[in-house]
């Protein structure tokens, strides 16, 4: 595999952002990451020009593309769509072989997935009916509490008292919490709430599918050291973020784009 000579990509449409990745005998050459927008087909095209300028390739250049996530009918470029969740394991397989349950959280849904010891998925939970428990939920509370994403999970780590978050439902959660704000709880106290509402449905996906270890965290959210340590303390176990976490799917759909090749 480490001698090929081609290159191949992977486009990972989701909800709220696009990825795509490039890679060449299981190296990695390039990867980009942009909002999806309001065009899918136009950020999966984006995204892939964007990553083939980084690696200094032209369109040409790529013999095959497979496409994922939920997006991935619109990339009308592609020789092969697969689902986010084989494509998840493929790349958490790739670069982390030792891990058997993946916990991912994007923009607008939630994975929770079992891989036996080859890194095939056997069993997986998915969440993509309610904003409850991602991103956008996490967006919501943060412009409630007028603080930037990036600083909710630091800040949590702050908390001495964390807010109880009793709703499941993002709109009565934001109504908890602006209720909780007039009441004077501290925002360290609210996001350290939020997270371990949010951690506590990750454990009820994991009870379902079965967490063992290890255990990885992939998504936007994953950037999220306040979330990770609330799931940690939730499920009981260690949890390991990739490099970059947001790309895993898209590598996994280079990596099966580079295995329909080589047969």
């Amino acid at each position: 595999m480490g001698q090929n000579t081609f290159s191949v990509a992977g486009v990972d449409l989701g909800a709220a952002t696009a990825k795509a990745v490039i890679i060449r005998g299981k190296k990695v050459l390039s990867f980009s990451i942009m909002p999806t927008g309001h065009s899918v087909s136009e950020a999966g095209d984006s995204v892939l020009k964007k990553s083939l300028a980084r690696a200094g390739l032209s369109f040409d250049d790529l013999k095959y593309i497979v496409s994922t996530g939920c997006g991935r009918r619109s990339v009308s470029f592609a020789n092969r769509t697969v689902t986010e969740i084989i494509c998840h394991a493929a790349g958490i397989a790739s670069i982390m072989p030792q891990v058997r349950s993946i916990i991912d959280i994007g923009g607008q849904d939630s994975k929770a997935i079992r891989l036996d010891d080859r890194g095939n998925v056997i069993n997986f939970v998915m969440n993509d009916k309610c904003a409850a428990g991602t991103g956008r939920f996490l967006e919501v509370m943060a412009r409630v509490l007028d603080v930037e994403i990036s600083d909710m999970g630091v800040m949590s780590l702050a908390s001495q008292d964390p807010c109880r978050i009793s709703s499941t439902c993002t709109i009565f959660a934001e109504s908890e919490v602006v209720s909780l704000r007039a009441d004077g709880r501290s925002r360290e106290d609210l996001f350290a709430g939020i997270h371990r509402a949010m951690s506590h449905r990750v454990a009820i996906m994991g009870k379902s599918v079965g967490f063992e270890k290890e255990v990885v965290f992939t998504g936007g959210v994953a950037k999220n050291i306040g979330i990770r340590r609330a799931i940690e303390n939730e499920i009981g176990l260690q949890v390991l973020v990739p490099e970059e976490p947001q790309i895993t799917g898209a590598l996994g759909a280079a990596i099966l784009a580079e295995a329909d090749l080589v047969g």
